[in-house]
């Protein structure tokens, strides 16, 4: 079992991004250590340090429970899309890393459902 991050929009030929569950928890580790900071650090990863104290368009993202949680929206999804693609567009300097790139494919693969989300003006849904 696992989880699927996709537009919903009713369309179910429309891309997705999928993950197991803890490969979606190390995706998400590793989305935090680039922007800064370790996830096991904030509240609700069983640290105590609160989100508001960090600086991320991501945190909609990150600090989201893997399921039985809210949709995000159009705009959220608008407000996550640019340093996220960042983040998986930025040359890695002919890193040969296997978990590196899966991150990266993961990346780019759900900024394609983002940007679905966001023509199609539908939430993410996480299921």
């Amino acid at each position: 079992m696992g989880l699927v991050l996709f537009a919903g929009n009713d369309d179910t030929s429309s891309p997705d991004a999928s993950w197991s569950y803890t490969s979606f928890g190390v995706f998400r580790q590793w989305l935090a250590q680039v922007e800064g900071f370790a996830l096991d650090e904030m509240d609700g990863f069983g640290g105590q340090r609160p989100w508001n104290d960090v600086s991320t368009t991501l945190a909609p993202l990150l600090n989201h429970p893997d399921d039985g949680g809210p949709d995000l929206s159009p705009i959220q999804c608008a407000a996550i899309l640019p340093r996220l693609q960042e983040i998986a567009y930025q040359p890695q300097a002919g890193s040969t890393d296997p978990l590196l790139q899966r991150h990266i494919d993961d990346a780019r693969q759900l900024v394609v459902v983002l940007q679905l989300c966001i023509e199609e003006d539908v939430n993410l849904l996480f299921g």
